[in-house]
């Protein structure tokens, strides 16, 4: 066994899942590794991931990377929450924002509403960050001050912890909508400005040693590149993990059927027609359709299930959606692959992003699952011995997320109280994953808590199933029986002071797009 701990990573794939590893790992080890990036230089970014979780800004906090030097570049802007419309019926909408949920006497606030709400729009009544996004306006001032809602920007006791180590410390108040195709620029230059080689070529052959690892890529141009650990960043394809070293793939597709995605990227005068501070996610009759605000344009797209609806009607319908400015815009026809990888990590060759797993776009959980992975690689990172435990340790971490990740999806399906086309009726009937049924009756009689959801860290708290709970309609809900013996005035003070706070932030602070444009000026 070599005495040497691996120093040497190769990383095959761009994009924005191989830009993020390799800035990432050079960061978090410096001139301790030597990083090689090989990508092929006629495969594009896939497009669908530009929205994010508000974790990101982890990320970009390990980089030093301030907003008004890479949101600029990315087009970038903030997402408070994602607008789920159509869901429950058509005209309908709710928002799942990015706010910890109040309590009040020990119980959440949404478990008041239920009791004695004063309107109908829980999250309106219950949470500030909803409020904004019907305004419009943007969480920060215009002289770049944060809102108040808990949160302090740079606390020292909470810098350098993971995103599943911050989960219930704090909830940042947004997350960002950005071009995926610019932030890998942008992260492109960071790298190589820092060491990392990058090598534009394309990958011909993965070649085995003995033992059955890597022991090498070989390249059309530039022969072959060695290395100790190689990083699978090669999209569904999966050249690496799921092909050269042969690991299974399980699907999702029995619980979540959504297949297919067809995108277009539309320039608008975002100027005149407003930035939503808000991913908003709309069901159609065999899917929903994502629209992704960025500054000088939107990103959109309908994602589908294929035993439903045919490639040519999908992107009619989009176009027909979005309206006459897509007329001319070219379409990205996707296949996606929904599931994971048996193994995201086989001897030395680490999966990070769609080949490690994908569970459809909806919730903005495909950025979130790379930098999840990235930060666990760090954590995980072998030493000479390759300690089998790190890498059985890093799978499961990888397996629960996406696992997780994969309940909370389902449950938007069970959950939605549309029901009329074939697609959204068999969303009740389909199969939904091992515990999820055994959960779904629990949450009829008491809300979801961090004791009867999903038991590993996957990304989302407990508030964020009770916002789709009660969002989509379809799945009963009540509040706790306690509650009706008890007094309602502590719960009905706190919905007055969201609704006060949420009216005085309205009228102080700027629309989204005036605080973008205001930022591009100070850049």
């Amino acid at each position: 066994m070599s005495t040497k701990n691996p120093d040497r990573v190769v990383i095959v794939g761009g994009g924005t899942a191989g830009w993020m590893t390799a800035s990432y790992l050079k960061k978090a080890f410096g001139d301790k590794i030597s990083v090689t990036l090989v990508e092929s230089g006629k495969i594009g970014t896939i497009g669908v991931g530009e929205a994010t979780f508000s974790d990101i800004r982890h990320f970009f906090e390990f980089l030093d990377l301030k907003e008004e030097e890479w949101m600029p570049a990315c087009n970038a802007t903030y997402k408070l929450a994602v607008r789920f419309q159509d869901w429950r019926r058509k005209g309908h909408h709710f928002y799942h924002p990015f706010e910890q949920m109040p309590t009040v006497n020990g119980f959440p606030l949404t478990d008041w509403w239920l009791q004695d709400g004063p309107t109908d729009r829980f999250d309106t009544d219950c949470f500030v960050m909803a409020n904004l996004c019907d305004a419009g306006r943007s969480p920060r001032f215009l002289d770049g001050s944060l809102i108040d809602q808990g949160f302090t920007e740079g606390a020292k006791e909470l810098s350098g912890l993971t995103m599943s180590e911050h989960q219930g410390k704090t909830q940042f108040p947004y997350a960002y909508h950005f071009e995926a195709a610019l932030l890998a620029k942008y992260l492109t230059k960071y790298s190589t400005d820092r060491g990392v080689h990058h090598v534009i070529d394309e990958v011909q052959d993965v070649r085995l040693d003995e033992r059955g690892w890597i022991d090498h890529i070989v390249t059309k141009d530039h022969g072959s590149l060695e290395g100790d650990v190689f990083v699978d960043c090669t999209g569904f394809r999966g050249v690496l993990l799921n092909k050269a070293l042969e690991v299974p793939f399980i699907s999702y597709q029995d619980t979540l059927p959504n297949d297919s995605a067809v995108a277009l990227q539309v320039p608008l005068d975002m100027e005149k027609r407003g930035i939503n501070p808000y991913t908003q996610a709309t069901a159609q009759d065999a899917g929903w359709i994502w629209t992704i605000p960025l500054f000088g344009r939107i990103g959109t797209g309908y994602v589908y299930a294929k035993d439903y609806l045919s490639p040519e009607e999908a992107e009619r319908t989009l176009r027909e959606f979005v309206g006459p400015e897509a007329a001319e815009v070219e379409a990205n026809h996707i296949r996606m692959r929904i599931g994971r990888s048996e193994q995201s990590w086989k001897n030395n060759c680490v999966a990070i992003g769609l080949s490690s797993g994908f569970v459809e776009p909806l919730e903005s959980t495909g950025i979130f699952f790379i930098h999840h992975a990235i930060e666990q690689l760090v954590k995980h990172f072998p030493a000479a011995d390759w300690s089998p435990e790190l890498r059985k340790s890093y799978n499961s971490s990888i397996a629960n997320v996406m696992d997780g990740v994969r309940e909370f999806l389902v449950l938007h399906y069970q959950g939605a109280g549309r029901d009329d086309t074939q697609y959204w009726k068999d969303t009740k009937t389909r199969a939904v994953p091992d515990g999820l049924a055994e959960r779904l009756e629990r949450w009829k009689v008491q809300l979801p808590d961090s004791e009867n959801v999903f038991p590993y860290y996957h990304g989302l708290p407990p508030y964020s199933y009770m916002c789709i709970l009660l969002g989509t309609g379809a799945i009963p809900a009540r509040a706790t029986p306690s509650l009706g013996m008890s007094d309602t005035a502590a719960a009905h003070k706190e919905f007055a002071a969201i609704r006060d706070k949420a009216r005085h932030l309205i009228e102080t602070l700027p629309s989204t797009y005036e605080y973008f444009a205001s930022m591009r000026e100070r850049a």
